[in-house]
């Protein structure tokens, strides 16, 4: 007789599943993540729909539109040397690891032009994330009128953080030039840097990396090459999708 996975051998075959049962009926390994407020929700959608807003405007250098999120990672360095792929044989690791401590990845997308870039850090505070604003405000983008920036609500994201890191008057120079866009709680995925964290995660990040410079140099290499490709994310969820695909999230308005 055959052999198959549940399910999926040849009609006929005793046991595969009960008589009468639909096939692919239920799926019990496969599972599915969701992110949304348990019912209407008027701070959601309104905050959902300035995100959205946002991400169909038209692209004007004056204005960029830079999206912010961040991960940590776990640093693991190998205790024996992994043996490479041979003809007929599979690159070998050892199951053993060493834990290295943690780092911090700031993802940049600015997702109208097709461009990311990733800073490794050491930690994730509140003058960590001043820097990276002082990064795009002064380094990348000295010359804009105003940064459009879309992050989540971590207790980090506020111009508070720049009079933690920078005098005053430096502060308040940078915090001037800041458009802040919030995605809403249980909303992240409404962040196109989160989309991009995904990439990175998917492709890049299921390595032993054992230390801060690596984890610089293979998350540079990745986001290069991405952006040597004009890898773009094309955002096409709109505002008026929202209203159709996720109407349960508004509040029901009855005239008065």
């Amino acid at each position: 007789r055959s052999v198959g996975r549940f399910g999926s051998g040849p009609v006929g075959v005793a046991g595969d599943s009960p008589a009468g049962a639909e096939k692919n009926a239920l799926k019990p390994h496969l599972r599915e993540q969701w992110c949304l407020p348990g019912g209407p929700s008027g701070e959601f959608v309104a905050r959902m729909e300035d995100v959205l807003d946002v991400y169909h405007r038209p692209f004007d250098p004056g204005r960029p539109l830079v999206c912010i999120d961040e991960q940590p990672q776990q640093l693991v360095s190998e205790v024996r040397v992994p043996l490479p792929a041979r003809p007929g044989t599979p690159a070998r690791y050892d199951y053993e690891y060493k834990r290295e401590g943690t780092a911090n990845l700031f993802l940049l997308s600015q997702p109208l032009i097709g461009w990311r870039q990733v800073l490794a850090t050491e930690r994730r505070t509140a003058r960590d994330f001043a820097e990276v604003l002082r990064y795009l405000a002064e380094d990348l983008y000295p010359e804009a009128d105003r940064l459009v920036l879309v992050t989540d609500n971590l207790n980090t994201h506020t111009t508070g953080c720049l009079y933690e890191a920078f005098p005053p008057d430096r502060a308040r120079a940078i915090a001037e030039r800041l458009e802040w866009h919030y995605t809403p709680k249980h909303g992240s995925w409404l962040n196109v840097a989160e989309v991009e964290l995904a990439a990175l995660t998917r492709q890049c990040l299921g390595r032993r990396i054992g230390c801060l410079p690596e984890l610089k140099r293979q998350v540079e290499a990745w986001a290069d090459d991405r952006n040597e490709r004009a890898i773009e994310v094309k955002w096409r969820f709109a505002t008026l999708d929202a209203r159709i695909r996720l109407r349960t999230l508004y509040p029901s308005i009855q005239e008065r």
